[in-house]
């Protein structure tokens, strides 16, 4: 099967060494069997250049080998030959996953474009299109409509667009390329599981450079453990069946935590001389407690009942500020991203026929590059606040490490970097 990246050699290393591989389906695993040497002449009979030929060839014995440990936990011969006979190197799936973009996108430009008025809008008018399959699902699992609506919404645009790689040319691409080899084989060893269970077919299963699939985005694993035949047709698909898709995204939520009737939060107003450092989710507890320290709605209306409530600035003490609880957690099992569970949580919120964010974001404030971050790890690490490796990326211990720095200098100590305090950390 040929992916849209370009087109194919004359002679397919991949497809060539893994057929021979495949002959020793029904026998005990086999010497992973030699390419040609990389000549120019085998290049040129191939006619691709020999650095091609090699990744190719490399290419076709990591999947040669792949198949042996396949055959060996229990895959058999058809699936194999199904999933490999034709496999294809995919370089846009490295591509994606060796970039890091130099700089980090905004918050509220990320809320802004997914939370935007044609989005909601289709949102609504997809809820109404699929509205009995909806109700079945958020009846048998108890996660809102509009909260799957806005899932679906994200990641694929309402089925607009789930990916066209194949996801065994994916995974199995990301598998040799190394960077995240075990990974990539656990989801490939998921994903011929799925295709040796009948569910969907080589040519149907598509999705993402990174293997995840259907309307919803499912990596194959999340796929054996969540996907539902909800439509009873005896096949989990979350490619082309809207009561498999919607039953699918509401028991992935239900089994890692949906509380039913708890709201995912709501937008709260601090009180004057809020400790913004008390705005950590390691600071959980229950609405009625946050009310006694002034915390409140925007409107008046009380808190909604969260046991567990943890007070959430995205953009630091001058932006918008939430209580968030459990099911706003929940979220991040889809996605481990607090942009990613705000977005869908404000989506369902305006798709659902409530208001979007009323605070106004401190859109003046720049976010840091990667180069930028490391620049802030390093400067904390060396002032004696530990903020890990210096990554680049701003993960728990580097937010920690300068909430203590802001602390030590009596700043607001709401973890939120930025160029100003970049730049007075490096001040000698």
């Amino acid at each position: 099967m040929r992916t849209p990246d370009a087109a194919p050699p004359r002679w397919h290393p991949a497809a060539t060494l893994v057929a021979v591989a495949l002959t020793a389906c029904a026998s005990p695993p086999s010497t992973t069997p030699q390419a040609p040497p990389v000549t120019p002449a085998a290049a040129q009979a191939a006619g691709v250049t020999t650095d091609e030929l090699a990744l190719q060839q490399g290419f076709a014995r990591w999947v040669a080998g792949f198949v042996d440990s396949a055959r060996a936990a229990g895959v058999d011969a058809a699936t194999l030959h199904l999933a490999f006979d034709d496999a294809r190197y995919v370089p846009r799936a490295v591509e994606a996953d060796r970039k890091q973009p130099e700089f980090t996108r905004a918050v509220w430009d990320y809320v802004d474009a997914i939370v935007s008025p044609a989005r909601v809008l289709r949102g609504q008018q997809k809820l109404a299109e699929v509205q009995a399959q909806l109700d079945a699902a958020s009846a048998r699992y108890g996660v809102p409509q509009a909260t799957i609506v806005a899932i679906w919404g994200m990641e694929s645009d309402y089925g607009g667009n789930f990916g066209d790689i194949p996801t065994i040319d994916a995974l199995a691409t990301l598998g040799f390329e190394g960077r995240r080899e075990a990974w990539a084989r656990g989801q490939l060893m998921a994903a011929l599981k799925i295709l040796q269970g009948g569910d969907i077919d080589r040519a149907h299963m598509i999705g993402s450079w990174a293997g995840a699939m259907g309307q919803t985005q499912f990596i194959p694993s999340a796929f054996l453990s969540f996907a539902v035949d909800a439509d009873g047709d005896g096949r989990r698909d979350i490619w082309g069946s809207m009561a498999d898709v919607t039953a699918s995204t509401a028991n992935f939520l239900a089994r890692s935590g949906w509380q039913p009737g708890q709201a995912w939060g709501v937008e709260v107003r601090l009180p004057d001389g809020f400790d913004a450092g008390r705005a950590d989710d390691g600071l959980r507890q229950a609405s009625a407690q946050w009310v006694a320290e002034g915390v409140a709605t925007l409107d008046g209306t009380p808190l909604p009942e969260l046991a567990d409530g943890a007070i959430f600035l995205p953009a630091g003490a001058r932006g918008p500020a939430f209580l968030v609880g459990a099911n706003f957690r929940t979220l991040l099992r889809y996605n481990n991203s607090t942009s990613y569970a705000l977005a869908v949580s404000l989506l369902a919120q305006r798709i659902a026929g409530g208001p979007g964010v009323q605070g106004t974001w401190p859109r003046d404030l720049q976010p840091l590059s990667r180069e930028q971050t490391r620049a802030l790890q390093s400067a904390l690490n060396d002032r004696g606040f530990a903020a890990g490796t210096a990554d680049g990326q701003m993960g728990p211990a580097t937010r920690q490490a300068l909430r203590a720095w802001q602390r030590s200098l009596g700043l607001p100590a709401d973890g939120f970097p930025t160029l100003e305090l970049l730049a007075r950390l490096q001040a000698p």
